[in-house]
């Protein structure tokens, strides 16, 4: 929660304060951020962003799927009262949740919020199996949403254009069993845009320029996950992938990875964790015009460097584009 924000005794709230500050987006997509009814917490935000010099106005956030009980045992431990038997992970409903926060008015009344959509329902979802049944067991199944915390469609009013920002925050694909439950809720967390952008949900695709920002917790080839759905994505028609960089992921890059270090975006040890992965995304679609773009991981000793690591194991990451 943010409570301390306004008397700046939280060292990670001012963190993240001076790193948007200093990147200065006209409209970003926050995760991790605790959602509550009221939207105190995101509204501290806003006024700490405002008193930093950059004013953020408009803002969006609903209840996630984090912390939301159902009283079933979601993870197969034979408990039903653990952070993982609810929706999506959470020790208490709306832990980690979303936000976007926009220099530019927010269409609230027009987003979409696929965050209610069961896992079952989606077009070619493979839920997991164990000996051949459903698992956990067939009930949690018939209740799982994908989400573990929301996917949204966030329109945003920029002049003339209406800008469709998609949003959401998967699962990691670890902290599961040879089922590999969380691995395929990643991969069909993912999937959910594809459908959506080829108007294979529900509901048609949006009209006008849209782009997804996101925590995929999935790298095209390096760490846990099933790479080849975002390998898919990247190399498919819906996205352009403006390949963000930075000094500071290529400092901090180790000789095991596959992948090129300086598209990393998150920053795990190497010893007891997956060391550092691409997971975190801003891509545009094709048709827009890309002017820029970049990861805020200043390299050691560099200006914001101590800010950016302060702020999340996740670094901000940045593309202009040109809006018709």
């Amino acid at each position: 929660m943010l409570g301390d924000i306004l008397s700046g005794d939280d060292a990670q709230v001012r963190a993240v304060v001076d790193v948007i500050a200093r990147v200065a987006p006209d409209i970003i997509a926050l995760q991790g951020l605790d959602y509550d009814h009221d939207g105190a917490a995101l509204a501290a935000l806003g006024r700490a962003l405002a008193a930093a010099g950059h004013a953020m106005p408009h803002r969006f956030a609903a209840r996630p799927n984090a912390g939301w009980r159902t009283g079933l045992d979601h993870d197969g431990d034979g408990r039903s009262d653990g952070p993982r038997d609810a929706q999506g992970y959470g020790r208490f409903p709306g832990e980690g949740g979303m936000a976007v926060l926009s220099r530019h008015p927010i269409m609230t009344d027009r987003v979409r919020d696929f965050s209610t959509l069961l896992w079952t329902d989606l077009p070619g979802a493979r839920l997991p199996l164990r000996d051949g049944k459903p698992f956990p067991d067939a009930a949690v199944q018939a209740v799982q949403r994908l989400a573990s915390v929301a996917h949204w469609d966030v329109p945003v009013r920029v002049g003339d254009t209406v800008l469709h920002v998609l949003t959401y925050h998967a699962t990691p694909p670890v902290f599961d069993g040879p089922e590999d439950m969380n691995g395929l809720r990643n991969r069909d967390e993912l999937r959910l845009w594809q459908l959506y952008l080829s108007g294979r949900l529900s509901v048609p695709p949006p009209k006008g320029p849209y782009a997804l920002m996101a925590d995929t917790n999935l790298d095209p080839v390096d760490g846990d996950g099933r790479h080849a759905a975002m390998t898919e994505l990247l190399a498919g028609p819906w996205f352009t992938d403006p390949g963000p960089r930075s000094a500071g992921a290529a400092a901090a890059g180790s000789g095991d990875q596959a992948g090129n270090p300086a598209l990393d975006t998150a920053d795990w040890p190497e010893d007891d964790g997956p060391g550092n992965l691409r997971v975190d995304y801003v891509l545009p679609a094709p048709d827009l015009k890309v002017t820029g773009s970049g990861v805020f991981w200043p390299a050691p000793g560099q200006d914001g460097a101590e800010s950016a690591a302060a702020a999340s194991r996740h670094r901000l990451v940045w593309v202009d584009i040109d809006l018709p």
